[in-house]
């Protein structure tokens, strides 16, 4: 891979990353609830998704899902059910639990890594994305393999710096929550964004 062509990939990864998704929504609801520190390893788990989805898209498995309607379909809906029941949490969340807190959080980082590597892998539109993405920037005449390793270091390390600052952006929004009714419509706002993230999800054909 030419530094050139590295360089067009770069640009297309901070496009990709800033681009408001289910991903950007965890982690800003991830903030919101958690603070920065804690709330970060949401971020942690899209990541390891990413690469799992990267891992799969080398090994050519994406193909399976390009090609077979049923296994499309059912990593689509597993992902839709999975939106609606965090916009469930968050809609019935008590106020309290979007304090900052000192002590241990309601969350162990355990289950905020796992909310996060859900989140990204149940996106089948992800798999078929990069599947049609990250063949354009390969130079088929050196080894495919190292140059996948350079692609999925890259967009991991944007993709951790965007949700930094998604995450970093609703811990400090946090500070700004006094009463019991705004922290009610902020908790209220982001079980409207997983909603909706649901919905998009729910329109998305192969």
């Amino acid at each position: 891979m030419s530094y050139q062509i590295w360089l067009a990939y770069m640009l297309a990864c901070w496009v990709i990353s800033v681009s408001p998704g289910a991903g950007a929504i965890a982690s800003m609801s991830s903030g919101l609830n958690y603070g920065f520190r804690h709330g970060y390893w949401n971020a942690i788990g899209l990541q390891l998704a990413l690469l799992v989805q990267i891992a799969i898209v080398a090994a050519g498995a994406g193909v399976l899902f390009a090609t077979t309607p049923w296994a499309f379909l059912a990593v689509k809906w597993f992902g839709v059910a999975y939106l609606l029941y965090l916009a469930y949490l968050q809609w019935k969340a008590p106020v309290h639990s979007i304090e900052i807190r000192q002590d241990l959080p309601q969350k162990s980082a355990g289950r905020l890594l796992l909310n996060g590597f859900l989140v990204n892998m149940s996106n089948p539109k992800a798999i078929v994305f990069l599947l049609a993405v990250l063949p354009q920037f390969l130079d088929l005449s050196k080894p495919q393999w190292i140059q996948y390793l350079i692609m999925a270091a890259t967009m991991i390390t944007i993709d951790l710096i965007v949700m930094a600052g998604y995450t970093g952006l609703a811990a400090k929004v946090l500070r700004l929550l006094k009463s019991p009714r705004q922290q009610k419509v902020m908790n209220r706002t982001f079980a409207g964004l997983f909603a909706g993230a649901a919905f998009l999800l729910s329109l998305v054909h192969q």
